[in-house]
């Protein structure tokens, strides 16, 4: 049967008029989406060759460049297209604009008005509905590149207090000449409603910038008579290490994770300079592993529970009851279901009717199910939430410029073996440190890597460092004796992620 809007009456073929054939409806809405993969193809159609082969020719020597670059893509490319971010956006917004403008062009030069007024009106419907469809996925991508720019603008502008504002970065060499930089790693707990921050995990990556080589050096939070570097503000208040009168009997403040509140609770020690703990930090641990930090990256501990909820919740298995809160008034039941940001936090950190042990599978289930339940799918529908997350999720003073050379840097670390050294009990007396031993064993890991091979068994075991807070108070308790030798090893062996999620653990959808 043939319908009015697909041919005329008689069932003779449309007639050609001056000014181009004439088509039918469904042969007019296949140009015009031929068109929007193939642009020109609907001008030429209709008869308009010079506009149809600058369309043409266009979008042909565009597709080429596009795949020639992508073809000599590297992670160097990658890094400096971070500093291009605005122009991108600007780019995708453009081509948006430019696709809806093509296909509804395409549609007119097809001469939809000598169609019947049923077809014209089904024809720019169909049209106008291809258009948009076509330009939503660059409006899309120029929103979410001009998100990931304001992100990294916030992460990576330089807090207050840090001297890492401004300066310039040479692209010959960026290290400045230096075979390492190394990166203060921590995992803390601030927020509006907590009072200070305290840095419960605390690891410096030592990483050979030639060969990607790293060394994951990890000081325990419970470190006492922490040494200042000689001359500094910090030095003169605690010539003897730093210690303060107990908070009550039994209990300390004056360990390793107190030094950055501390530093800030008294800007009257660096001449009212404020917000002066992170580079105290730096220079204190610096110091005790005889390193020149560069820089540091501050991860928000409470911050993850936003994380988890702007993926929409992490479903697991979770074995038996889990309480939590300071008069045990909550409880995380078990049974496979899904969890909220705060009930996987709490889950993942709960000590009530437990131990340490407990906890660190715990641990390893939450970050199995976030990093499963991560695919790209979920994190391109919740991107705008996710990057609202990351911003008070991470703190650092990495200068933006940086970033450029950071990430072909973070590729070579990816493919390159990775060591770890533990300051803890045996290895080290954490109330009565010997210094000296510990330099002397950081330069001896540092030293070993060079010489080390990536194989699998340098891939990190995924114990994860962020959920590793502890309480705010911490009891003093004398370790024993240091072993007589040091803890040096690949980053643990493969094992399944999710251990402790009890039978199995189930990806969110």
């Amino acid at each position: 049967m043939v319908t009015p809007d697909l041919a005329p009456r008689n069932g003779s073929p449309p007639a050609t008029r001056r000014g181009g054939p004439a088509f039918g409806a469904t042969a007019l809405i296949g140009w015009v989406a031929l068109s929007a993969v193939l642009p020109g193809a609907a001008h030429l159609r209709a008869g308009r060759w010079r506009s149809g082969l600058v369309l043409l020719s266009c979008y042909l020597t565009v597709v080429v460049a596009v795949v020639f670059v992508a073809a000599g893509a590297d992670a160097g490319l990658a890094g400096r297209a971070l500093g291009w971010l605005g122009q991108i956006s600007l780019v995708f917004a453009a081509c948006a604009v430019a696709w809806f403008w093509l296909v509804i062009r395409s549609y007119v030069v097809l001469r939809p008005g000598r169609l019947p007024r049923r077809g014209q009106v089904l024809t720019g419907l169909v049209a106008g509905v291809l258009a948009v469809v076509v330009a939503v996925p660059f409006a899309i991508a120029a929103r979410y590149v001009r998100v990931s720019e304001q992100t990294l603008d916030s992460l990576f502008a330089a807090p207050a207090g840090s001297g890492q504002a401004g300066g310039a970065v040479r692209r010959d060499d960026p290290w400045a000449g230096r075979d390492r930089v190394n990166v203060l790693l921590l995992g803390g707990d601030w927020g509006d409603d907590r009072i200070g921050m305290r840095t419960d995990s605390i690891n410096v990556a030592s990483v050979d910038v030639r060969t990607g080589n790293t060394v994951l050096l990890g000081l325990p939070r419970n470190l006492e008579h922490v040494r200042f570097p000689p001359g500094s503000a910090m030095a003169t208040r605690f010539p003897f290490g730093f210690q303060l009168p107990e908070y009550r009997p039994g209990w300390r403040e004056d360990l390793l994770f107190s030094v950055w509140q501390y530093a800030n609770d008294h800007p009257e020690l660096f001449g009212g300079r404020r917000n002066m703990g992170a580079e105290v930090l730096k220079e204190t641990v610096g110091h005790i592993l005889g390193l020149r930090i560069d820089w540091y990256a501050l991860a928000n501990i409470w911050g993850f529970a936003k994380m988890i909820d702007a993926l929409g919740g992490l479903v697991v298995t979770v074995d038996r009851d889990i309480v939590y809160g300071l008069h045990n008034e909550g409880v995380v039941r078990s049974g496979t279901r899904r969890l909220s940001g705060t009930e996987a936090l709490w889950f993942a950190r709960s000590r009530t009717f437990s131990d340490d042990f407990d906890r660190m599978h715990r641990q390893r289930c939450v970050l199995g199910a976030l990093l499963s339940q991560a695919d790209p799918a979920t994190v391109l529908t919740r991107f705008t939430e996710i990057a609202a997350a990351t911003r008070r999720i991470i703190s650092t003073d990495v200068p933006r410029p940086m970033l450029e050379h950071l990430v072909p840097l973070a590729w070579k670390v990816k493919h390159a073996a990775i060591t770890s050294l533990q300051f803890v009990p045996p290895l080290i007396n954490t109330a009565y440190p010997d210094w000296d031993r510990i330099r002397l064993l950081t330069a001896k890991a540092i030293r070993a890597s060079a010489h080390t091979q990536a194989g699998p068994s340098a891939t990190p075991s995924g114990s994860p460092t962020a959920f590793s807070s502890a309480p705010g108070r911490h009891r003093h308790r004398h370790s024993p004796s240091p072993s007589p030798t040091p803890v040096l090893s690949p980053l643990g062996t493969p094992s399944p992620i999710d251990d402790g999620c009890g039978a199995h653990m189930a990806m969110a959808r």
